[in-house]
């Protein structure tokens, strides 16, 4: 159950942040401030799906949405920046538990890999969706690549670091396991 909450509670929080803090400009990159969370939030999905199955996880996901999308519209976000939230949440979510389901490899790696995919899905359509000019136009076509580049970056960074940190973790148990 902790593992649930700490999904829910950091999908909220990327939203919270998001629409409080001004975004980054990390050189020629802009990104979010909540974009740092979101790459933490696939890992804590990765988590829930590995203690409640692939199935159940689906139920957390469209949990997430909805609060999501309610919490976005409570704080003043458009209706076109929620839908592309929602959609983009919807994509790389799926795209992250299908693809770390079916790798056979460590649970570090699947957390690794998949969430690498469903972050490059979720920054790359909701700018497109929300912030280019193809949605909100928020962003000129001249700033779409280093919107969407810079997400990316930030979010596989957040998500290597903790596919990193569970695979010391789970190294270490193996390891103390083998001991007793």
């Amino acid at each position: 159950m902790l593992r649930i909450l700490a999904y829910l509670i950091s999908i909220v929080g990327a939203n919270v942040i998001t629409a409080s803090i001004q975004p980054l400009h990390l050189g020629i990159f802009l990104v979010p401030a909540g974009t740092f969370i979101v790459g933490a939030t696939f890992v804590l999905r990765d988590l829930v799906q590995n203690r409640i199955g692939r199935n159940k996880t689906y139920l957390c996901i469209l949990t997430a949405l909805i609060l999501s999308a309610v919490i976005s519209k409570a704080l003043g976000d458009t209706l076109l920046i929620v839908a592309a939230s929602a959609v983009s949440f919807c994509v790389s979510e799926t795209t992250d538990t299908e693809i770390y389901s079916r790798l056979n490899l460590s649970m570090a790696w699947r957390v690794a890999i998949s969430g690498l995919f469903g972050g490059t899905l979720d920054s790359t359509i909701f700018v497109l969706i929300g912030l280019s000019p193809l949605g909100a136009g928020f962003l000129p076509w001249s700033a779409v690549p280093a919107a969407i580049i810079g997400q990316i970056i930030v979010k596989s960074i957040m998500q290597v670091i903790g596919a990193f940190i569970l695979g010391r973790i789970l190294a270490r148990r193996t390891i103390q396991s083998a001991e007793s």
